[in-house]
């Protein structure tokens, strides 16, 4: 990529390189959507329509299909995504065998230049190659460039020059690290230096080679952050278009959603007759009760993602793709709901006053947050956790009480707080569970409000971790709403069929 902001490189000139990077990525998207999906073996499947048989050509079609959506989608929901240098396993065969291969091929090169006289075959296609990969990284407007290039590099001429004695490769190679510094995004300096530095031909050739792989992938992702924007207009259509050919081909690829969606319609039918109950209004049935929304049927669904037991429940098909970033907000919610509870029982067992005390509220929520940093590992032990952070907790309290003067910490005081932090441990802990259904509720509020610009007000009790968890109330109901704007039409079908006027609940095929 050129310095210059006129020579940056065009995305509509970078496809042979973004495809080439984009290799990598594939290959790590389909290892994500295999490991997202359950196994047959161990889950159960709805059955709703039957299998139907399919050729090895039309499966092969489908995966690729599924993998270029999942691309797609990856580059607009993950404003972080970047291509990177494929970096093959250390004591792998490939591995081996690659590096097996450039020795003979580097040393053949060095062989021939160190011939009497010296035989130039090897280093004129190496100098070709390169050729093509500084103008693969010009923009149509960069005449001047390409015309320089091209008469430096000229094949025939070095062929003629190569055959007369009269070849000097040092200029050729001094030529190209000047071109590549030219061309070269401003994180590559460093290594175009180190160019300069290496005299010998054939380790020079291969440095060069190193670097110039680094700035194809450069440009793949300047071509990714090009192309983002309009990405991003017309991915809705793309990513419904591809579901649809999947779906045609797999006419059950639907039955986790179905099952999702009648799950959150009943929950929210049982919150009505218990409310109605609460009322004494007594319960109704299904035909007495109009339909909930299917608006708030959705947002319900979503929230039911945040509780999700990944290990033995199958995700919906439609949020797959997603599943590891639900996941990831599920575990940061998880550990905000601790770090809430115990922030709340920390305040309330002190001194009035104490929470508002600048930086005092921060440097508690820290230590707190430090200590449940893996919390989402499965060795974690939160129990242990807890006690440790009672005894941090206490011996910050009784500073601060003592720093500004108020009543210290009676050894009953202190006994008692790290005991209600200690129970904080257990889901069904009431402070804990109060907590959590705040943040529930927050999320949910958020999700009804639209992507409107002022958040809703955060419940009594979230202070201490209002702007932890307003994050990811962004992070959420972007997802969300994205997916919903590609999928709510299948949404919209399955939810008429569980709500139909003779309340029979069926799976569809659109």
């Amino acid at each position: 990529m050129s310095k210059n902001r006129d020579d940056k490189p065009h995305p509509s000139d970078s496809e042979g390189t973004l495809e080439d990077g984009v290799d990598g990525a594939d290959e790590s998207i389909r290892k994500r959507i295999r490991q997202s999906t359950p196994s047959p073996q161990r889950l159960p499947r709805p059955q709703s329509s039957p299998p139907r048989l399919v050729s090895v050509d039309e499966l092969m079609e489908t995966v690729k299909g599924v993998t270029n959506m999942a691309l797609a989608h990856e580059i607009v929901v993950n404003g972080d995504f970047q291509i990177k240098p494929t970096e093959l396993p250390e004591e792998s065969l490939e591995k081996r065998v690659r590096e097996i291969v450039h020795k003979a091929f580097w040393d053949c090169l060095s062989v021939q230049l160190s011939e009497d006289p010296p035989t130039y075959d090897h280093a004129i296609k190496l100098v070709g190659e390169i050729r093509e990969t500084l103008l693969s990284f010009l923009l149509p407007g960069h005449s001047r460039l390409r015309n320089q290039i091209r008469e430096v590099l000229d094949l025939d001429l070095i062929k003629q020059e190569a055959e007369n004695g009269a070849l000097d490769i040092s200029r050729l190679a001094e030529f190209i690290i000047g071109m590549m510094g030219t061309l070269c995004a401003p994180a590559r300096d460093e290594e175009i230096k180190k160019l300069k530095d290496i005299k010998e031909i054939v380790p020079l050739f291969r440095a060069m080679f190193s670097v110039l792989d680094l700035m194809k992938v450069d440009m793949a992702n300047f071509a990714v952050s090009s192309i983002r924007p309009h990405l991003m207009h017309q991915s809705v259509e793309y990513e419904r278009k591809k579901f649809q050919e999947f779906f045609e081909k797999q006419p059950n690829a639907l039955d986790f959603v179905t099952q999702w969606l009648e799950e959150a319609s009943e929950d929210l039918i049982n919150q009505r007759n218990k409310n109605s109950l609460m009322a004494g209004e007594g319960a109704r049935g299904p035909e007495e009760m109009a339909a909930p929304c299917f608006l708030t049927v959705q947002n319900h669904a979503y929230m039911k993602l945040l509780k999700w037991d990944h290990l033995h429940r199958p995700f919906p098909e439609t949020v797959l793709m997603d599943q590891p970033r639900f996941q990831e907000m599920q575990q940061e919610l998880e550990k905000l709901s601790v770090v809430g509870a115990t922030l709340l029982v920390t305040y309330s067992a002190s001194a009035p006053g104490v929470s508002s005390l600048a930086g005092f509220a921060e440097k508690l929520k820290m230590v707190v947050q430090v200590l449940l940093t893996d919390m989402h590992l499965p060795a974690f032990n939160l129990n242990e956790a807890l006690a440790t952070i009672g005894e941090k907790v206490c011996v910050e309290v009784t500073g601060c009480l003592a720093q500004c003067g108020f009543t210290p910490f009676s050894a009953d005081k202190e006994i008692a707080l790290k005991g209600q932090i200690q129970a904080i441990a257990s889901p069904d802990d009431p402070i804990r569970k109060l907590v959590d259904a705040r943040i529930q509720a927050f999320l949910e509020a958020y999700l009804a409000s639209g992507l409107q610009k002022s958040l809703p007000a955060v419940p009594g009790g979230l202070g201490p971790i209002q702007k932890e968890l307003e994050e990811v109330a962004v992070k959420f109901a972007r997802l969300v709403n994205y997916n919903r704007m590609v999928f709510s039409p299948y949404y919209d079908a399955i939810l008429s069929k569980i709500f139909k006027p003779e309340g029979s609940r069926i799976s569809i095929s659109l």
